[in-house]
């Protein structure tokens, strides 16, 4: 028997008071899949990973994330998820390592594995370091520790390599990218780079989708056309 998807949406709608961020937004994404959220700012690709997270309740259609319904069973997924977004999520006062140990704690992790993932993307010389004073490219390091601590089956990535040079990216991939193993979603305003990850790629424009397609049933140009 397959495996149930990872991910289902149906006629999902998402509002912020009148205004529709997800409108009609459907979509399967399998396990151990990567989907991809392209479009433009503003079009709802962060709104549906926070969703997706729990954070937001739906205001409209079916969502169902690693076979739980959502928002009756969403309990049942938060330990579940590594959420990877814009804010990083961190006590900015606490260092790296407080960081890391606190939420080992709420996640019943040992804190040998905030030691391993600090060691694995060369943070250890600035572990003692507030976060306040790490550049974003250092932040967003402690930000993926953070997302994959508790080492989650789905992975939640709002534009996960911004503000890291290549050299940070490529030592953070063995953590988010495909060989990791987990579902992912991902945003990503890189048309080319985001369809090299992409098993599914779904391009949103006000909320809506305006694509929707296995990656090999697309190209750049389809997806460039959401941005103009």
């Amino acid at each position: 028997m397959d495996a149930a998807p990872a991910i289902e949406l149906r006629d999902v709608g998402r509002r912020y008071g009148e205004r529709y961020a997800l409108r009609d937004v459907s979509v399967t994404v399998q396990t151990g899949a990567t989907l991809v959220v392209f479009g433009p700012n503003g079009a709802g690709k962060s709104t549906l990973l926070r969703v997706l997270a729990t954070l937001l309740r739906p205001h409209g259609g079916e969502v169902t994330v690693l076979g739980e319904s959502l928002p009756r069973r969403d309990w049942a997924v938060r330990g579940k998820v590594g959420l990877l977004a814009h804010d990083a999520l961190l006590y900015r006062d606490l260092s790296a390592r407080e960081n890391l140990r606190f939420h080992a704690r709420l996640h019943k992790v040992d804190e040998a594995r905030v030691e391993e993932l600090l060691e694995r993307t060369r943070l250890i010389g600035r572990a003692e370091d507030p976060v306040r004073t790490l550049s974003r490219g250092l932040l967003q390091r402690v930000a993926v520790c953070r997302a994959i601590l508790h080492d989650p089956p789905l992975l939640l990535l709002d534009e996960p390599r911004a503000n890291l040079d290549p050299a940070a990216a490529e030592l953070i991939e063995p953590l988010i990218g495909r060989a990791s193993g987990r579902t992912r979603v991902i945003t990503s305003h890189d048309p080319a780079g985001g369809l090299a990850e992409a098993d599914v790629a779904l391009g949103l424009r006000d909320g809506r989708p305006a694509l929707l397609a296995a990656t090999g049933e697309v190209d750049v140009r389809a997806v460039e056309e959401l941005y103009r």
